[in-house]
């Protein structure tokens, strides 16, 4: 008898064992292998892939290079060390790969034998591209626009180096950006033989190319004409960068015989990701139509070598074009354009036509088409997992899984799907979010509730994976997480984003009220305990929650703000992109001040009273730290239960593993503290 309640107990204590184990926590989200940018060889054949592996320890992700028959079969690892080796790029005969490597861009056999170093420019090489002969390898470095050479490059860097004097000295504006500042070096374009040798900086000059300010999904540095001769590249031709959102096409001779020509002059706002069609007849690429506005709808354009014309390809389509490819008979352009919460894959007619759904329901990146124009190979990902590599046909058929990097380490966590949300928010419209339920949701229990929102503000939840905002993790503490996708979100039409712009705190925020108020009221959710956490405009409308917490319908117990504009008029000169502000309060603070009052939180302090944990990286130039110091300061000085949890080595998001799992674990216990899932 005393063996059998021996047996029954160990059993018990096992199975409880593997409960605790089977709850999903940051530190499984850093375990996870990162698959991406895939891209088929010219035959068709196979397929090269990167694979990123987190090493907590070292607080970094090393990415190795893997290649896989093209029906998944095969696969295998053909870089290692202590570098990472990332973006392999085939050569147009399908002998060699080019990769960046610490730094520089080498080139490698399929097997990964035989690697050739390209590039050994001071300044370091990313991006590769091949052009059309193999003859050559396009790629972008940051350098001294004063340079003509790469030893002088060099002699600047060791003389800056060497100094004790780290002062920042600028006469522009745009002279910092996102974690770095801009105030010396500029972006060019470079083009190097493929066997090696000293590199060719083909965009001189003190400005930047590509724009650095702007990018799409999938940038393309530079791209070459199908018979080799002539380049494309980008670059910001105004005078004043950080008002303006331009980028313009260029087209220049690869010998260098004549000036690069403008061939999107006309056009004041956004020109990128130039693709030749392969036989020359026609330039794609994505553009937007309206000045100083980075959410403007992207389109796809399509340039007439021949004789110079221009035609919009996407009237009527009412989404935002995220990457395109085009077949090999150049008769068919496929892209991705984010839909209500997903990113489904369209086709569209090079000669013009209708925009047509190759495959609903899922959330794709880095588009590829193989050479028989049959098969597309591309990357997706859901709440419930990260990346993976899949094909399908062009017909939208046989879709079929070609990694499962990650299937085994996620089976035992029983992650639930995303389920729809729909309500009406401000003015009757209807608006559309997520909601993700514990991994052994019981409907006839009562959960906490915490709202997600996200940033932009034009921007999205989609059904995708995130390394930064996993809401899979806020779920397997016990939580019923709500995901709103207010007015600005991306995936409704251009005039669902164009809604929010001069109206942060109004439609948006009803938006988001009507919705925690629709979940207020579900079963399964207990409606005193409600929380809410968001990033950037997503820390804005925390703020603003913050400061109008008394909707009667329900009352948020407990806030996080990570990054959140809080002062609209401190904010509007110290961030490094002014075009922004410029476009969303309709002027600056001495042009239209009534917007930066109206819509700005910190006017609303008088109201703070919800304890609220703040926090914010150092390097964020975005939204700089010191929005998160007032907001921090004003709560302590009302004496609202606060806390301030600020990184030195972090910018506008939290990306080093040992900070993330730091800041997840501050997040989680805070919310602890208050809701008790």
């Amino acid at each position: 008898m005393k063996r059998i309640f021996s047996l029954i107990g160990f059993v018990a204590l096992f199975s409880a064992a593997i409960a605790a184990q089977s709850v999903f926590t940051i530190n499984d989200v850093i375990a996870l292998k990162r698959v991406s940018d895939p891209q088929i060889s010219p035959d068709g054949r196979t397929v090269a892939y990167s694979v990123g592996t987190v090493d907590k320890a070292a607080n970094r992700t090393l990415t190795q290079i893997w290649t896989m028959n093209i029906d998944g079969s095969r696969q295998r690892q053909i870089t290692n060390g202590v570098s990472s080796s990332s973006q392999p790029r085939w050569s147009p005969d399908g002998k060699r790969l080019a990769f960046v490597s610490g730094g520089q861009i080498w080139t490698m056999e399929p097997d990964g034998d035989h690697k050739d170093k390209v590039t050994g420019i001071s300044s370091g090489a990313d991006g590769p591209v091949w052009s059309p002969d193999g003859n050559w390898i396009g790629f972008v470095s940051d350098v001294y626009p004063d340079c003509t050479n790469d030893a002088c490059n060099k002699a600047a860097d060791d003389k800056a180096d060497s100094s004790k004097v780290k002062a920042h000295v600028t006469d522009r504006l745009l002279f910092r950006h996102w974690v770095e500042w801009r105030d010396v070096k500029r972006t060019h374009v470079f083009v190097a033989s493929a066997k090696g040798g000293i590199a060719r900086d083909l965009t001189p000059g003190d400005f930047d190319s590509p724009p650095y300010a702007i990018s799409q999904n999938g940038l393309i540095a530079v791209a070459f004409s199908p018979d080799s001769k002539w380049v494309v590249y980008t670059r910001n031709p105004d005078k004043v960068e950080a008002i303006s959102t331009n980028s313009d096409l260029y087209l220049l001779p690869l010998d260098g015989g004549s000036e690069a020509k403008n061939i999107t002059v006309t056009n004041k706002s956004y020109d990128g990701n130039p693709v030749f069609t392969s036989d020359g007849k026609y330039l794609l690429y994505l553009s937007q139509g309206t000045a100083t506005f980075e959410a403007d709808r992207w389109r796809i354009m399509r340039y007439s070598v021949a004789n110079g014309s221009t035609v919009e390809l996407t009237r009527g389509f009412d989404q935002q074009v995220n990457e395109l490819k085009v077949s090999p008979d150049n008769k068919m352009i496929y892209f991705v354009a984010a839909e209500r919460g997903r990113e489904p894959i369209w086709s569209l007619p090079v000669e013009g036509g209708s925009v047509k759904k190759v495959l609903p329901e899922i959330s794709a990146n880095s588009l590829q088409i193989a050479h028989d124009g049959h098969t597309l190979i591309f990357a997706a990902n859901s709440v419930t997992a990260p990346n993976e590599i899949m094909s399908v046909q062009t017909d939208g058929g046989l879709l079929k899984p070609l990694t499962k990097a990650n299937d085994a380490y996620l089976a035992p966590f029983n992650l639930r799907k995303v389920e729809d949300a729909n309500w009406k928010g401000a003015l009757g419209t209807n608006i559309h979010g997520f909601i993700v339920k514990p991994p052994n949701f019981d409907p006839a229990r009562k959960y906490p509730l915490m709202v997600l929102i996200h940033g932009g503000p034009q921007g999205a939840w989609n059904n995708a994976w995130s390394n930064r905002w996993v809401p899979e993790v806020w779920a397997a503490q016990g939580y019923v997480v709500f995901m709103p996708n207010q007015r600005g979100s991306t995936g409704y039409g251009q005039k669902f984003v164009n809604d929010v712009s001069g109206d942060w705190g109004g439609k948006a925020f009803v938006d988001v009220a009507n919705g925690i108020a629709m979940m207020a009221n579900q079963p399964y959710v207990d409606k005193s305990r409600i929380g809410a956490a968001g990033a950037s405009y997503g820390g804005y409308m925390v703020d603003w929650l913050l400061g109008h917490n008394n909707d009667p319908r329900f009352h948020i117990k407990a806030f996080v703000s990570h990054a959140g504009v809080y002062n609209l008029e401190s904010m509007a000169t110290a961030t490094e992109e002014l075009w922004f502000v410029n476009w969303e309060f309709k002027g600056f603070p001495w042009e239209n001040p009534v917007n930066y009052t109206r819509w700005s939180p910190h006017k609303f302090a008088k109201n703070f009273n919800t304890p609220t944990l703040v926090t914010a990286g150092e390097l964020d130039y975005r939204v700089p730290y010191d929005q998160s110091l007032q907001l921090y300061t004003t709560l302590k000085l009302k004496g609202v239960d606060s806390k301030l949890v600020l990184f030195p080595d972090e910018g506008h998001w939290i990306l080093k593993p040992q900070n993330s799992e730091f800041w997840y674990n501050n997040v989680l216990d805070w919310f602890k503290k208050y809701l008790n899932p």
